[in-house]
């Protein structure tokens, strides 16, 4: 990108004047609506079809702010964004799963330093989410229980992998967790989806992603390079065994290291982290934000 310009900056032409949250379209759309339909059984070398859309929520005007150093009321604003294009996007009959991230990071691939995140609207339910959603279905099966439900009271029971709670949510290390201090951000209501969040636990949600996003950027002393992604069930349908939860994938192994997904992780799907859960929790939990 250059240096002396930003789309995403009021002044550029391509966003209003003013702004506190927008919601702009994918100039490389990826997806888009009117793309020819999802074919979900093309056969061998054939296209599918990509229709579906491909948004930019940008956070704040500002090009210089880090996540971090957004305020929980401006976080706020972004999940009523995220709520109200969530419902929009779960009407359309074409849309079967609504996947919300953000990448984070020069290390991570990002070219635009301005806050932003994007929405992926797929006609179809993506691999490694269909992995989970297949998993937590089959433990609601046997166990008639929500195994999200059952993580959270396990890990508020243990305590040593907590690192931030507040009324409405736990941010925890994963017992297994894949990246160098992984977290999850698991609601303590069982609930399905940003919709289905009550004002009062959009507002704890705003406070703990601040919180979560601030001890990232103080536990090495520069902003961490990441991706955020908020956990959903499938745009269509009901879906008791699921529960809403937001997880954090940093990248970063220590201050001077980045953890390469290589030939194991990449070639063969297993992981190796090479920090322990409990050891890095204790590190974030005394990591300002206090």
């Amino acid at each position: 990108m250059p240096t002396h310009w930003c789309p995403f900056c009021p002044g550029s032409g391509r966003v209003p004047e003013n702004y506190d949250v927008f919601l702009y379209a994918n100039d490389f759309a990826a997806l888009r609506l009117d793309n020819p339909p999802f074919e979900p059984h093309p056969g061998l070398f054939a296209t599918a079809g990509a229709r579906g859309s491909t948004d930019v929520v940008l956070y704040h005007p500002n090009h210089n702010l880090t996540p971090a150093q957004m305020s929980a009321d401006h976080w706020l604003k972004v999940i009523h964004l995220w709520t109200t294009r969530y419902q929009e996007l779960a009407a359309n009959p074409d849309i079967r799963y609504l996947h919300m991230f953000e990448n984070t990071g020069v290390a991570i691939g990002v070219t635009m330093p301005h806050p932003h995140g994007q929405i992926y609207s797929f006609p179809f339910i993506p691999p490694q989410v269909e992995r989970e959603l297949a998993s937590a279905s089959e433990y609601f099966e046997r166990e008639h229980a929500c195994i999200y439900c059952r993580l959270l009271t396990d890990e508020l029971s243990d305590g040593r992998r907590i690192v931030k709670e507040n009324e409405s949510f736990v941010a925890f290390l994963p017992f297994a967790g894949r990246y160098p201090a992984e977290m999850q951000i698991c609601a303590r209501r069982h609930i399905p989806a940003l919709p289905d969040l009550r004002e009062k636990e959009a507002q704890d949600l705003a406070v703990m992603i601040k919180s979560v996003r601030m001890k990232y950027d103080n536990l090495f002393g520069f902003p961490m390079p990441l991706m955020m992604i908020l956990r959903h069930p499938p745009a269509k349908g009901e879906h008791p065994y699921f529960h809403f939860h937001i997880d954090f994938f940093p990248i970063q192994r220590s201050a001077t290291k980045i953890k390469y997904l290589a030939g194991v992780e990449s070639g063969a799907g297993t992981f190796l982290n090479d920090t322990v859960a409990e050891d890095k929790a204790r590190e974030l939990r005394e990591t300002e934000p206090a």
